[in-house]
């Protein structure tokens, strides 16, 4: 059973989809408000954090971002059809993935087991693997830790996924389309804007800068290749 916050400021959809969400076996904790929810990621400690961008008070954008500041909890975030900024800049915000509304149970609940298998290596990973080292960057496959200059770097579970994803072929070049199957299992009809996204906050909290990048590297017109050192 997975611990999944909910913060929503709207009684009947935070009801609905607490409903909805415990039906699935999940244990769920609501907040009405950003100020509860950003208490509660420290009391109740969830597996994931579904957020709502418009709430009273702290704005959905300012609760993601504070979140990421102490936690690496996933967070999937929810935002009215159609916003495309909110889109993206919630998720160069932090968050992990999003659904639009009205929420639709089953997506929701697809976006949530999804977001928790990141939390493990990409399939085909066999065995006990030992750490890599890249240059100044050190990936422990098996532990699931990253470190730079021997010094922890903390990452999102999407971030993970994908650093993991493009080490395991070092020097080849993955398109976003085959980047957004393999981390965020989404479909061909999947947005590629998450993964322009998550390279962009993986980029920085590796130090590095879309003209600079030693390791995540751009190839215009196909999508992004893995430099070991």
């Amino acid at each position: 059973m997975s611990r999944v916050l909910l913060i929503e400021d709207d009684p009947a959809v935070r009801r609905g989809v607490e409903l909805a969400l415990r039906h699935h076996g999940h244990d769920v904790s609501a907040a009405a408000t950003g100020e509860e929810g950003i208490e509660q990621v420290r009391s109740f400690r969830p597996d994931v954090v579904v957020l709502d961008l418009m709430l009273p008070g702290i704005g959905g954008l300012d609760v993601c971002r504070r979140i990421r500041r102490d936690d690496q909890v996933p967070i999937i975030m929810v935002t009215a059809m159609g916003d495309d900024v909110d889109i993206v800049v919630g998720l160069e915000a932090g968050a992990d993935d999003y659904v639009v509304k009205p929420v639709q149970a089953r997506v929701l609940e697809a976006r949530i087991r999804a977001v928790l298998r990141r939390l493990n290596p990409p399939a085909g990973e066999t065995g006990t693997p030992r750490p890599e080292t890249h240059g100044d960057l050190t990936i422990d496959r098996a532990g699931l830790l990253v470190s730079q200059h021997g010094e922890p770097v903390p990452l999102a579970p999407s971030e993970l996924r994908l650093l993991l994803t493009l080490s395991a072929s070092p020097g080849q070049v993955l398109s976003r389309q085959q980047l957004l199957e393999a981390v965020w299992e989404h479909s061909y009809h999947g947005d590629i804007r998450l993964v322009d996204a998550c390279v962009k906050r993986l980029r920085g909290k590796l130090g590095e800068l879309s003209g600079d990048a030693r390791h995540i590297q751009t190839v215009r017109g196909f999508g992004y290749r893995f430099r070991s050192s």
